[in-house]
């Protein structure tokens, strides 16, 4: 496996200090970051998320998509459960990088939507990997978990590599006038499991 573990720090949120573990793929260039809060239990499991990075929706407010809302909340989840992790993954827009995803947002604004717009600019729906994911939290010191997750990849990802998911929380956040189409779109054609009665709506 080509992750290799830098460094760590202290990482100051509005919800309390998580520890930020940083990782290299050496054969790729890609760095990846687990947030770790509070002291992590190896034999229990721990609440976590595993989020691909999304700069729209994480650090420029979009509300095209639920990605933000979703990383915001599982931060607080985990600081209010007092333990827990976060592992960021650098790879933006399911995998087919930023310029692409504007690409992709371009024909999403003549009427595609999120999987037909991927696919006729050559990509899959989703390109994702999580190979890297055994080794970080092999660092961090997980074994079990409670993944707050709506999409059923990550979990198999997860147990395929031996990691054992006690449980999975949904996180249906964000939803808003935005970005209805595109969660139907994940729902329906990317088998998200989300619960249209369960979701947070936000005013927008």
């Amino acid at each position: 496996m080509s992750i290799k573990y830098i460094a760590t720090s202290k990482l100051p949120t509005p919800w309390g200090v998580f520890a930020m573990h940083g990782f290299e793929d050496t054969e790729t260039g890609k760095e990846h970051v687990a947030l770790t809060y509070g002291e992590l239990d190896a034999n229990g499991p721990m609440l976590g998320r595993i989020h691909s990075e999304c700069l729209t929706g994480d650090a420029l407010f979009s509300l095209r998509c639920d990605c933000g809302f979703q990383l915001q909340t599982a931060m607080q989840n985990i600081a209010e459960q007092g333990q827990g992790f976060i592992l960021y993954l650098r790879q933006e827009g399911r995998g087919i990088g930023l310029l692409n995803k504007i690409r992709a947002y371009e024909l999403q604004d003549q009427g595609a939507n999120t999987v037909e717009a991927n696919e006729r600019l050559g990509f899959e729906a989703d390109m994702r990997k999580y190979d890297m994911i055994e080794p970080m939290l092999k660092q961090i010191g997980v074994s079990k978990v409670k993944l707050m997750t709506n999409n059923p990849r990550k979990v198999k990802a997860m147990q395929e590599m031996g990691i054992e998911v006690e449980e999975r929380v949904p996180l249906q956040v964000g939803k808003n006038r935005y970005n209805e189409a595109y969660l139907k779109t994940k729902s329906t054609q990317l088998g998200h499991m989300m619960n249209e009665h369960h979701f947070v709506d936000d005013e927008f």
